[in-house]
């Protein structure tokens, strides 16, 4: 629910204000410049999947 709260203000500035594409396209070229943002943010997407290392027994 709430990223599409997100989306949808993004979406209303972006219709008020035009010269914001471009600020916001300059940033996503920024992200994916760096191959370790990319490396980050696929890690943080894969976490809740990824099995959880199990405690020694005793």
């Amino acid at each position: 629910m709430m990223r599409w709260l997100i989306l949808g203000a993004l979406i209303g500035l972006l219709i008020a204000f035009p010269p914001l594409l471009g600020l916001v396209l300059a940033g996503a070229g920024t992200i994916l410049g760096h191959p370790y943002l990319i490396a980050f943010g696929l890690g943080l997407a894969a976490r809740p999947y990824l099995p959880q290392p199990r405690r020694w027994a005793r």
